[in-house]
């Protein structure tokens, strides 16, 4: 069994939703690390500090963590693990960077641009991408309902390798397959290209994402959407770790009744993270003269349908 280094440590889950709360039931299983979790949502903390983080679906347990709406309350941590969205990225740093000065920081975010935003007040970030998947049942419940591999790697000079082992020793000792990688920008746009061709799709069409590939024109221009971020990628000259295309094919029978979060933001008239998967391959597109169209097109639409929320 893997010990930490320290005799004991602190994580802190910063943003404790569906897949914050994933790595932070199965961080808890640790007899000797204490998890945190700061979150916004005040029935959620209520919840997770009465009855535990529960887990149903592809594991269940319950699991004991510190929940606070006051990261003033949380002390310092050894290992902070951002899984908020992209729009709130800035707030939730600058909030908890106190308590992760000394520590590893690690984003495990969608999208592109957060890991530039969190080293304006960090120094060891890491950069995670994760093929796990769930969805919040209700306050304190948690339905871990896609399996999947995990990639850590260092994001700035000041984080190393051996701080990305830390962190994926922990998690594949309870399970979580996880990989310590030196460069992490080929898996991270291999995701970010396979987010930005299936998310948007199925938030515009109200369909999983298995039932949105079974739509021949849908998948079609789905497939459309990945070329243009390949394209990008490798003008960018970044390897990609993953084909996209291969991914989403394995994806429509691995996460068949999975609904992408940008689908659950649509259904509960929430703001998307469009901006930081299809915006942000659209503005490496612009600054590189590279036409793409579609993924413009998904922003737009995407961004016409939040609009439509504000009028009465």
């Amino acid at each position: 069994m893997f010990t930490p280094g320290p005799l004991h440590m602190n994580v802190c889950i910063v943003g404790c939703g569906a897949l914050g709360g994933i790595f932070g039931a199965h961080l808890a299983m640790h007899e000797n690390v204490t998890v945190w979790a700061y979150d916004r949502n005040e029935s959620h903390v209520r919840a997770l500090n009465e009855n535990g983080l529960t887990l149903a679906g592809r594991k269940q347990y319950r699991a004991v963590v510190h929940a606070t709406i006051d990261p003033s309350c949380i002390p310092p941590c050894d290992i902070g693990i951002v899984v908020t969205k992209f729009a709130n990225t800035r707030e939730a740093i600058a909030d908890t960077a106190h308590l992760l000065r000394n520590g590893i920081v690690c984003s495990m975010q969608n999208g592109v641009g957060n890991e530039e935003i969190m080293g304006e007040y960090v120094d060891r970030i890491l950069s995670g991408t994760t093929m796990l998947g769930g969805h919040i049942v209700r306050p304190g419940s948690i339905d871990f309902d896609t399996d999947g591999t995990t990639w850590i790697g260092p994001a700035s000079k000041q984080a190393t390798l051996e701080d990305a082992r830390t962190l994926t020793d922990l998690l594949n000792d309870k399970g979580i397959e996880s990989h310590a990688v030196p460069d992490p920008r080929g898996i991270k746009w291999s995701k970010l290209i396979f987010n930005s061709a299936a998310n948007g799709l199925c938030a515009l069409t109200g369909l999983t994402f298995g039932r949105m590939y079974q739509q021949p024109e849908l998948r079609e221009l789905m497939y459309g959407i990945a070329r243009e971020g390949i394209t990008v990628a490798k003008a960018l000259g970044i390897s990609l770790h993953s084909d996209p295309l291969d991914m989403l094919n394995k994806a429509a029978l691995k996460a068949y009744d999975h609904a992408p979060s940008m689908l659950i933001d649509v259904r509960h008239l929430k703001p998307t993270e469009v901006g930081a998967l299809n915006g942000g391959i659209v503005q490496f597109a612009t600054r590189l003269q590279i036409p793409c169209p579609l993924n413009r097109t998904i922003v737009a639409l995407i961004g016409g349908l939040e609009t439509s929320w504000e009028i009465d």
